[in-house]
């Protein structure tokens, strides 16, 4: 039987069937009280039994692990949601890599995170907000004491320890004392209320997503006494030092990658690996085009391993494991074979280095040696997200214990752990997922209708599917577009199952995880009716299994995936029904009115929109919007600087003047992350559930018959 409303609560026609059969049995015996009472707990049990919203509220999954240096313990770090706070919340727990051990380390209302173990396993870094910006802290794990060890102004991030267990390195945002003019403004009477003072902005990157405008201010390295002390600048300059900080094995020097070119606002994709002693002095290792990030020395401090992109202009390109001395000659590709990016690196020792990837919507780890031997060591990582079915995942090793977040289709992430053989360390949502019955998830390989490109999809049944019955279908295409989903938990997805859909996703030309020319194949195509045709061919192909109801197809994305529904409503008169979350609508509006801008311009198109002014047109959902007769909501987070508002409050306007049935919903406070808070993503889906149901005729009509 389908799970639809009209089948949690019967038609009138249902409930005298019911009736006439009790009728029949001689079950009128009853008084009719213990049968509305019998009929109302099977019901609620039905009703208890699948995903609904408010489980969100109670969902857990681990998103960090760190691997002790004795191998024995893993640290991580488990996140929840709280009701109360409408937020998240991170705890450290600590597990032992035998399964014998389970305990909170770190664990209140308030958020600890960013752990990394001392070289001797003796005391472990985190960050906290516990006393009210972000610290840094470090616990004695042998008494449960702790210390704060910074009283900075601005956020700590990239935490590592050195090598003797003296000092700990970070980065942190520097305020830059830049002014643009010397304006010479009247003095302010005592207790007069003048209008704020100007804003200025010089800086080609002047804003960013959840950030908003961004005032002056640089990345650099910083150094602190583990006991805690005063930090110490090491970096200078007007540029941005980010990302992973590794020690020489004597603690003498950092290495980090940074873009110190005075051209760096133009160049998104270039960067060097240098070294920083403790007295400031900066030395350049690299030196290619492209960029070289992530430096991790080896044990031994005879070779750095890094992550290496060349610099073509094309929006997607692999990255690479490059190995070289320490003193940055004798560079190598340890993964040329391997035709996906690769991240993550741990020395397992001086001779193997792991490394993550993902592949066909899974992530996994990897080991290569110096001489280019390969082994995967773990597979199945994701489950980091809980909204959309995204291939995030993350892990950590030691020697040989690998610890790895890895979830399943119908639970978010888990701790496990591999020396040789696998071993799951946690299971966090027994108590909210372990009664209900979710959606079934299936793998679907089918070829483009355009050109015969394989695509691999799936798709989630309803609870109680019925093979003999046909269902409504939500297609939801993934953002990026250089991303992908997989096999892994998804709320919101489960959510639209719960409720009787078919929900189908994809992973279209474009998307990650199968070699560069795949993901490439939407170079000056995005959107268009080469990702159309992907998705369509996916939808067809589950019409003629008999499991999608032709006239009862609807459509939904966010971000690239906003932009994919936008165009696609363009295109055909299919769906019923469209939900178009955070899209771009009009690129020759958005590449210079968002924070990506900068990047998309030389990358994702031919030029200058000026220079090229049809080309960014054709790739506009908005030049298709004569077209559009799907009713359609548009939802947005007011702070967006990704796809602005504007983009969305463009196509708002040309579906109203076109007498388009439409809706915009506004997200206050939201920037491109509108399901970034609980309810946030309890409001995104309850509200595409209820515009679709009210353009499902079946469901409509059920409706209908039951409020007579």
């Amino acid at each position: 039987m389908s799970f639809t409303r009209n089948h949690r609560y019967p038609s009138v026609k249902k409930r005298f069937a019911i009736w006439a059969a009790l009728f029949s049995v001689g079950t009128l015996a009853m008084p009719s009280t213990a049968l509305a009472s019998k009929e109302s707990e099977s019901l609620t049990t039905d009703s208890e039994r699948y995903f609904k919203s408010e489980d969100i509220f109670n969902l857990e999954y681990v998103s960090e692990v760190q691997v002790s240096p004795n191998g024995k313990y893993v640290a991580y770090v488990r996140r929840s949601n709280d009701i109360m706070s409408d937020s998240s919340r991170a705890n450290v727990w600590l597990a032992s890599v035998d399964g014998k051990s389970h305990r909170p380390l770190l664990s209140s209302k308030k958020s600890y995170y960013s752990i990394r173990w001392s070289p001797d396993g003796s005391r472990l870094a985190y960050l906290s907000n516990e006393e009210g910006k972000p610290q840094l802290y470090v616990r004695w794990m042998d008494t449960g004491q702790t210390a704060l060890v910074t009283n900075v102004t601005s956020n700590p991030s990239n935490i590592t320890w050195s090598p003797d267990g003296k000092h700990i390195a970070f980065t942190m945002s520097v305020d830059a004392k830049e002014k643009p003019l010397d304006i010479k403004m009247p003095k302010k009477p005592d207790g007069a209320k003048w209008s704020p003072s100007f804003q200025y902005i010089t800086k080609a990157r002047y804003q960013a997503d959840g950030r908003g405008i961004l005032e002056p201010a640089y990345t650099h390295i910083f150094i602190v006494p583990a006991d805690g002390g005063t930090a110490r600048q090491l970096t200078s300059g007007n540029y941005h030092h980010n990302g992973r900080l590794s020690f020489s094995p004597d603690s003498d020097k950092i290495y980090f990658s940074a873009n110190r070119s005075d051209n760096w606002e133009d160049e998104p994709v270039e960067g060097d690996i240098f070294s920083v002693d403790m007295m400031g002095n900066i030395a350049q290792l690299t030196n290619d085009k492209g960029l070289e990030s992530s430096p991790v020395v080896s044990p031994d401090g005879k070779h750095i391993a890094y992550a290496r992109r060349d610099d073509e202009k094309v929006m997607y390109k692999n990255s690479y494991l490059y190995v070289m001395k320490s003193d940055g000659t004798d560079a190598q590709n340890l993964t040329k074979d391997i035709d996906n990016s690769v991240s993550n690196f741990h020395w397992k020792d001086n001779k193997h280095v792991y490394f993550q990837q993902s592949v066909r919507g899974l992530a996994q780890v990897d080991v290569v040696s110096l001489s280019g031997s390969l082994k995967a060591v773990a597979k199945g990582l994701g489950g980091t997200t809980l909204g959309r079915p995204y291939v995030f995942g993350t892990y950590h090793a030691v020697d040989d214990v690998v610890a790895y977040t890895k979830g399943r289709t119908d639970r978010p992430a888990d701790l496990y752990v591999t020396t040789r053989n696998e071993r799951q360390l946690t299971a966090l949502n027994e108590d909210v997922l372990g009664h209900k019955q979710l959606g079934e998830v299936k793998e679907i390989v089918y070829p483009s209708s355009i050109d015969g490109e394989e695509i691999q999809g799936w798709y989630i049944l309803p609870p109680n599917y019925d093979s003999s019955k046909t269902y409504p279908l939500i297609l939801e295409i993934h953002g990026g577009p250089n991303l992908a989903y997989g096999p892994v938990f998804t709320a919101e997805l489960q959510r639209m199952a719960a409720e009787g859909y078919v929900v189908f996703y994809d992973n279209h030309r474009g998307s990650t995880g199968y070699g560069e020319r795949f993901a490439l194949l939407l170079q000056g195509k995005y959107s268009s009716e080469y990702d159309f045709s992907d998705h369509m061919s996916g939808v067809d192909a589950l019409i003629e299994k008999g499991i999608a109801d032709p006239e009862r197809l609807f459509i939904t994305g966010g971000s690239a995936g906003g932009i994919a529904s936008a165009y696609a409503i363009g295109l055909t008169n299919r769906f019923k029904a469209a939900v178009v979350a955070k899209p771009v609508i009009n690129w020759l509006s958005k590449v210079l009115t968002a924070d990506s801008g900068l990047y998309q311009i030389p990358f994702q198109f031919p030029g200058m929109p000026w220079d090229n002014v049809e080309h960014y047109w054709k790739r506009s959902p908005l030049s298709l919007v004569g077209n559009v007769t799907t009713p359609t909501m548009l939802i947005t987070g007011v702070e967006d600087k990704r796809t602005p508002m504007s983009e969305t409050e463009q196509f708002y306007q040309a579906l109203k003047i076109q007498k388009v049935d439409s809706v915009l919903v506004k997200v206050p406070g939201s920037p491109h992350g509108i399901a970034s808070k609980p309810s946030r993503m309890i409001g995104k889906v309850e509200n595409i559930l209820a515009w679709f149901k009210k353009y499902d005729s079946v469901q409509s009509q059920s409706t209908q018959v039951e409020a007579q």
